[in-house]
């Protein structure tokens, strides 16, 4: 992914800038199971907007792979009429490294081999899903309460900016823009 701008937000500690690649690198993997993370897991947050303009945050579970954030969602749930209606939203998952902020754009994914690769890359997670039949959607034994009922669709988010904070010696902390 092209970054177009770098803006180095721990200058004034002398803090050199973070480079992208290596938080990028942090996100690749990250699971919702126990054990993997934060106190116990890595909690993914999705900020989108409501109607009224107001942030609704939620927990999700999301992937990051192909230089985006995948999330999956049944299509009445607000966070996906949200960004059906509204795309720009933001993802927030504190790393072992990195607490990391990624801005975005969404756009409802139904194309059968982009989803079959996302299904492929959850079961890889521990999530137990495949293409329903339709091939645009997702289904499994069982998913988050907060998803709906299935079939369950990808959402792919193109960042469009990120941040992050190194959370080790010697810190520091970054804003990129993409484009």
């Amino acid at each position: 992914m092209e970054t177009t701008s770098t803006k180095n937000l721990a200058g004034l500690y002398d803090l050199p800038p973070l480079d992208w690649g290596a938080v990028a690198a942090g996100l690749d993997g990250l699971t919702q199971a126990p054990g993997t993370g934060g106190p116990d897991r890595h909690s993914h947050w999705l900020t989108t907007i409501n109607e009224d303009g107001s942030p609704h945050v939620t927990g999700i579970g999301a992937i990051w792979f192909d230089d985006a954030y995948w999330v999956v969602s049944g299509r009445s749930v607000r966070k996906a009429r949200n960004l059906e209606r509204d795309p720009r939203c933001t993802i927030a998952v504190a790393t072992t490294d990195h607490d990391t902020v990624v801005d975005g754009r969404a756009e409802l994914v139904t194309d059968p081999a982009v989803v079959a690769k996302v299904s492929a890359t959850l079961n890889e997670g521990g999530w137990p899903c495949e293409p329903d039949p339709s091939g645009t959607a997702l289904t499994a034994p069982y998913s988050a309460p907060s998803a709906g009922p299935a079939p369950w669709h990808v959402y792919r988010v193109t960042p469009t900016k990120a941040n992050a904070v190194l959370v080790r010696d010697p810190g520091g902390a970054t804003s990129w823009t993409f484009g």
